[in-house]
């Protein structure tokens, strides 16, 4: 017998795929209960509407994300070496729908106010973890100059965001070099971050 917990695990695997599939506009709570293999009623059950079920794919994902972000940060590997993981990270969110999840319900969030709070709840985690990432490794570089290490969070994690929507778009690296941009940066960093160990 399946439990309770297994059902809405279930239901969440089933609404991500769908999501990956017909996007949020098309997405239909019907065909969730059929590719979970539940009655629609558990749908509603669990979550109330699609809506919720959706948010619920992603506040699960997003903290599972956070969670190995805040262990790579935590490391004392240098901040080029864990900017390096980020991006292959970024990879790794692509290929789970995680990215895509995340900027279907950012457009869904431009008319509704509860979406857009949620997914200003998510990003939050990301800005305060790379908020605090900078302040702990600020030391290395020296002075931040006129940034504050919230605002270089900011500029950061907005570099990420708007590079993850342009790969869904389909830009390609030939066309614009978005990927390798994000890369070189790492570069950058590695370059100041040995100055600074001299």
């Amino acid at each position: 017998m399946t439990t309770t917990v297994e059902t809405r695990a279930q239901i969440l695997a089933a609404g991500k795929m769908a999501l990956l599939d017909s996007g949020y506009a098309g997405l239909s709570t019907r065909r969730v209960a059929e590719v979970a293999g539940v009655p629609l009623s558990q749908i509603h059950y669990h979550f109330g509407s699609r809506q919720n079920l959706v948010l619920a794919v992603l506040e699960e994902e997003n903290a599972m994300l956070l969670q190995r972000q805040a262990r790579l940060y935590g490391t004392e590997m240098p901040l080029w070496r864990q900017w390096e993981q980020a991006c292959d990270f970024l990879e790794e969110d692509l290929r789970s729908g995680y990215v895509r999840v995340l900027q279907e319900m950012t457009a869904a969030g431009w008319s509704d106010k509860e979406i857009a709070a949620a997914v200003r709840h998510n990003l939050t985690g990301w800005f305060e973890l790379l908020s605090g990432t900078i302040s702990n490794v600020a030391p290395r570089f020296g002075d931040l100059g006129s940034f504050t290490a919230a605002e270089l969070a900011v500029l950061v994690g907005a570099a990420f965001f708007g590079i993850e929507m342009m790969i869904l778009l389909g830009f390609e690296e030939s066309a614009l070099p978005c990927r390798s941009a994000l890369r070189s940066i790492g570069f950058l960093l590695r370059t100041q971050e040995e100055r600074g160990a001299r």
